[in-house]
């Protein structure tokens, strides 16, 4: 590995596009090649973005002797697939959320990396943005007491049509694991594993979740109540409250510039926390994806392997409930 690292590109979509946009803010970092499933949609990509190589196909990408690490940006039911082909040639991986379709596939990536030796992260860049990385301290260090109850809620108005890859089962579509998996995540941050799970909602006539709620209970007797829709514009706001105080985080709250604290009680006592983050957001996730490189770490201390499968398996079991499952399940 040389002192810049070089990263392919798989998937040429919006995501994609962001995250190679603020790719090229890091000086120790470059694109050396993306790859489609389709040779010219790979070739617009890269001229857009002034990139060396364009592969029509994953294979070839995950040959490229100039890629330290692969982005996988495709819809989340290609995810274990693409994820897997990268580990079986021998690249390290980074791949956006929601990391699989369920807790199986999750479990064999893990696995596979383990037993390769390979760096495996999700893509939550939530976890890796300043402001929830300072917020999270401050819960740590008791500012506001004891954390007894989590609110989080994340919707989409839509409308969204038929044939929408969020109304599409083959498309692992829905409310939860297209937006879910924000709220989730933050409670897996702040709470952990859940100890119980009660799930609720509607289903499109498709048969994925249009509106999911969640109240997940732990063990310290903490609650988290969370929503999301692709039927409703929901706001996406969430609140962390304790003994001795609250924390609030302003939309979007997976990608906040600042916190709201308030200690003692009364709107008074409110204190902007103001923690900025780089470029569009996505940079966080790639500086601590490369320092786990550099360091020959095979997982984040900050996007551990365990907090992703306790996501998967919160969102299995409230599919589950909620009476949704995909084509080969």
């Amino acid at each position: 590995m040389t002192d810049s690292i070089g990263w392919g590109i798989l998937a040429t979509g919006g995501i994609a596009a962001t995250f190679t946009e603020d790719l090229k803010r890091l000086p120790d970092a470059h694109v050396a090649a993306v790859g489609s499933r389709s040779p010219e949609t790979a070739r617009a990509f890269a001229e857009r973005f002034d990139i060396p190589a364009a592969h029509g196909s994953w294979d070839d990408l995950i040959a490229d002797p100039d890629v330290d690490i692969v982005y996988i940006a495709n819809t989340h039911n290609a995810h274990y697939e693409a994820a897997k082909r990268c580990l079986e040639g021998g690249k390290a991986v980074l791949c956006e959320k929601a990391f699989t379709v369920n807790h199986v596939q999750a479990k064999t990536l893990v696995d596979l990396a383990g037993e390769r030796g390979l760096f495996l992260m999700e893509a939550m860049w939530m976890r890796l943005n300043p402001a929830i990385r300072h917020m999270r301290k401050a819960l740590t260090d008791g500012l506001i007491g004891d954390v007894t109850t989590l609110n989080a809620t994340f919707g989409l108005g839509g409308p969204f049509p038929p044939g929408h890859r969020l109304r599409d089962p083959n498309q692992a579509g829905g409310a939860l694991l297209d937006l879910g998996v924000y709220p989730i995540s933050l409670a897996q941050l702040i709470l952990g594993r859940p100890a119980s799970i009660h799930a609720t909602g509607s289903l499109t006539p498709e048969g994925v979740d249009a509106t999911a709620g969640l109240v997940l209970g732990y063990d310290s007797g903490a609650v988290a109540t969370l929503a999301c829709s692709i039927t409703s514009d929901m706001p996406i706001v969430a609140s962390v409250n304790g003994t001795t105080g609250h924390v609030t985080l302003p939309a979007p709250f997976f990608r906040p510039s600042r916190y709201l604290l308030g200690r003692g009680g009364g709107e008074a006592e409110l204190e902007i926390v103001e923690v900025p983050h780089d470029g569009l957001g996505y940079v966080h996730q790639a500086i601590e994806a490369m320092r786990c490189l550099r360091e020959g770490l095979t997982e984040s201390p900050l996007v551990p392997w365990q907090s992703t499968l306790d996501v998967m398996a919160v969102m299995d079991e409230a599919r589950s409930q909620l009476g949704v499952t995909y084509p080969g399940e």
